[in-house]
């Protein structure tokens, strides 16, 4: 997949950051946090777009990933407030508290046009499937919720994952039954990492629904 994006340099005190963004609005695509249950709603070019955007963070270990999903038609169905999306990886030492600052700092940026593996992402996605079945198995999405922005933590075999999971869901959300009609489908779900003690289960709920004209 190419995937047109705005790249910025801002500097951060010594720290020279590197943040991309879709260069065009998901139009259709709004995002909730997971409170503990949260709901990813997109059209197929929304859920196929960010499948590439995850597949592109899952190699970019240097770079933050930045889907201003507000900017879209606001959806009129689901709860919550909406959410922006943050995609980074754990040892890049991002802290959602840094966020504001840095979103501030994307003043000017220019042209990127980058290419997705998919052969890789399913690859790597395979591997951290296997992986999972391991007693000793950590490798899940860290998240956090701050400044109406989602953040989530990985690495490259659960952001490919991820991948290969919306890829999915794009593909198979306009076949369900209903989806034709304008009504919401639920085509994935997605569970980053689990609070300690228990408790309802955060998960992110993907669905597809087709626009309205």
């Amino acid at each position: 997949m190419r995937l047109s994006l705005t790249q910025f340099r801002p500097r951060i005190g010594p720290r020279e950051h590197r943040v991309v963004r879709p260069r065009h609005t998901l139009r259709h695509t709004s995002l909730t946090a997971p409170e503990p249950i949260g709901l990813l709603l997109g059209d197929h070019d929304g859920l196929n777009r960010l499948a590439g955007l995850f597949s592109f963070a899952a190699y970019s270990r240097h770079t933050v990933v930045h889907v201003p999903l507000r900017d879209g038609v606001p959806p009129d169905e689901g709860w919550g407030e909406r959410v922006d999306l943050v995609l980074a990886h754990h040892t890049y030492g991002l802290r959602p508290s840094q966020w504001p600052e840095l979103r501030r700092a994307l003043r000017s940026g220019a042209p990127l046009a980058v290419g997705t593996d998919e052969v890789r992402t399913r690859d790597h996605a395979e591997v951290w499937r296997r992986r999972q079945t391991h007693a000793d198995f950590r490798d899940e999405l860290r998240h956090a919720t701050h400044a109406r922005t989602f953040f989530l933590f990985g690495s490259r075999d659960v952001f490919a994952q991820t991948a290969v999971e919306l890829a999915w869901a794009a593909d198979w959300g306009p076949r369900q039954k209903r989806a034709d009609t304008g009504a919401s489908v639920l085509a994935t779900g997605i569970s980053p990492k689990q609070p300690p003690g228990g408790g309802h289960p955060y998960e992110l709920l993907v669905c597809f629904r087709k626009p309205v004209r």
